[in-house]
């Protein structure tokens, strides 16, 4: 006798048989028994999840002799050709042959006619998204208006390349990747009825090729069981299937938590003297250590982990060694060393580069212990007191006599500009600045001359934007009516140039705030730099000074 291969020897023949799918079964199994059972269904999902394995058992509930049940009974003739594929009233097609519309109008001729025998005439078409869009609009109006005998299961892996029009026609049904768990144990009883020697170990480095696929991982083991024969080595199914030793890969993960550089370096050695893929190591290691942020967020993490029970055990140790943000920190670096390692030239190195930079990270604890002191360092800031800076400065009057040098005497400074009580220099420019902006600010960089009222003189350099500004009549006149409404008098304005006046002008109120701002960041430099906090932040931290920036707009 021909032999027969596990995935289809173990092929599910009722609702219960359907690993990690207990939604559908569930689904199905209450329309079949309250009667409401719909003319078309669409099942999708990845490969290998149970699919075409769910159409038949559909089917056979539908046309079992024993009548519509849950649980058909396996045995009649209608059970059994549907089993073999031989089914005279349901029909199995495959979408990718049979793409065109000829091929649907056949389809649709061979609706027309009764069941033979059975109940109802079932079609399933798998890969129905391989269907041409003439063959799909061809199948839309008998989806549309179905005879009463007509029942239709379509799977496919696409279902977005399914015209909308045919999916708003049928109950769909999304078929889950198996969790590796219920792949594993469903692997454990297949060995066990086989009589196989296989353990668990090896029976999860199986599930995880299969990646959710229940057809994949009974492919898989018979491969296994094709090298190794019904006692399987652990070794062989390591080398056979080309993956990462889930010890090392627990190694590389503890190496990297204990801050041990050289086992890294041995880890990553093994990998490579393996034959691994750099690329699938590192991959695995995020996959990891994903594991990893998970159990620290969840209680209860099985369900969401694709691990087998001494798998788990040593996940939940590293776990509890590190820090959620020293993980998180640890799974964007990595990510970010998955992208480089694409465009790399030395592959390996760039893994063990990356390894390294994980394995001497600063760790948070660490980071706990710096904010700790910057803590202390400002409570002994808080504690000097505000800064106390010396009075300003006072600038000394140029000599008036020759140089001694022989240079040519400088002009004699004018007088301060006279103040009339509180009415002075500064108060009539911000009254003026305040009622014209302009005239104001054309003030504010004039030399008062002499302000003595009636006479304001005012000074510009020669050929000067604002000399020519004052130059207006009508500026002018704007400035003597609003200076004598500051002054209580009449007041006669007088603009000269300062190049024709026989002494030093005092500067303007724009150039004397430079100057005082110019004097006060030395000052604070200065003092800033001396201070005992500041220096006990260098004795603590290190560094130089690049600027200082004053917090404070009243400090004088």
């Amino acid at each position: 006798m021909a032999y027969l291969v596990l995935a289809r020897k173990w092929r599910p023949q009722i609702f219960s048989d359907l690993v990690g799918q207990e939604h559908v079964s569930q689904t199905l199994s209450n329309a079949i028994r309250s009667g409401r059972i719909h003319h078309a269904f669409l099942f999708t999902g990845a490969r290998g999840v149970g699919k075409t394995s769910a159409a038949r058992i559909l089917a056979k509930a539908l046309n079992c002799e024993q009548g519509l049940s849950v649980d058909p009974c396996g045995s009649c003739s209608s059970c059994l050709e549907i089993t073999a594929g031989q089914g005279l009233d349901v029909i199995e097609i495959d979408g990718a042959s049979n793409t065109g519309v000829d091929d649907v109008r056949e389809l649709r001729e061979n609706i027309r006619y009764l069941p033979s025998r059975s109940r109802f005439k079932i079609f399933i078409i798998d890969e129905v998204h391989m269907l041409s869009t003439s063959a799909f609009n061809a199948l839309l109006k008998t989806l549309e208006e179905p005879p009463e005998h007509a029942k239709f299961i379509f799977a496919t892996t696409e279902p977005h390349k399914i015209p909308i029009t045919i999916l708003s026609r049928c109950q769909r049904f999304d078929f889950r990747k198996i969790p590796l768990a219920k792949v594993t144990a469903r692997l454990q009883a297949i060995a066990e009825s086989e009589q196989l020697t296989v353990s668990e170990r090896s029976l999860g480095l199986i599930a995880r090729q299969g990646e959710g696929s229940m057809r994949d991982s009974l492919s898989a083991l018979d491969q296994i069981l094709a090298f190794c024969g019904e006692k399987v080595d652990d070794q062989a199914v390591q080398d056979l299937l080309g993956m990462v030793d889930r010890r090392l890969l627990l190694d590389t993960v503890e190496a990297v938590l204990q801050r041990d550089s050289r086992r890294v370096l041995d880890a990553i050695r093994r990998v490579d003297q393996s034959g691994f893929a750099p690329r699938r190591y590192l991959q695995d290691l995020v996959e990891l250590f994903r594991s990893l942020i998970i159990c620290k967020l969840v209680e209860s993490a099985d369900e969401l982990l694709d691990l087998v029970a001494d798998e788990m055990l040593q996940v939940r140790k590293l776990a509890a060694e590190v820090s959620l943000e020293d993980l998180q920190h640890m799974v964007t670096l990595l990510l970010k060393s998955q992208g480089e390692l694409a465009a790399s030239p030395y592959p390996l190195l760039s893994v063990e580069m990356s390894l390294i930079r994980l394995a001497n990270l600063p760790r948070s604890e660490e980071l706990s212990r710096l904010i700790s002191r910057f803590e202390s360092l400002e409570r002994r800031l808080g504690s000097t007191g505000s800064v106390a800076l010396p009075p300003p400065s006072v600038r000394p009057e140029p000599p008036t006599g020759p140089d001694p040098g022989g240079a040519a005497p400088k002009k004699p400074e004018a007088p301060a500009a006279k103040h009339a009580g509180k009415l002075g220099w500064q108060g009539l420019v911000e009254h003026i600045k305040k009622n014209r902006p302009m005239l104001g600010s054309v003030l504010e960089h004039g030399r008062p001359l002499h302000y003595e009222p009636p006479q304001l003189v005012v000074g510009y350099q020669r050929g000067s934007f604002l000399l020519g500004q004052l130059q207006d009549a009508d500026a002018r006149k704007a400035i003597e009516d609003l200076a004598g409404h500051y002054s209580g008098r009449p007041i006669s304005l007088q603009v000269v140039s300062l190049d024709d006046t026989p002494v030093e002008a005092p500067l303007s109120l724009a150039e004397s705030r430079q100057a005082e701002e110019t004097d006060r960041m030395r000052r604070l430099r200065e003092d800033a730099m001396s201070h005992p906090a500041l220096k006990a932040v260098q004795d603590v931290f290190g560094g130089q000074i690049k600027s200082v920036t004053p917090i404070d707009k009243g400090f004088v």
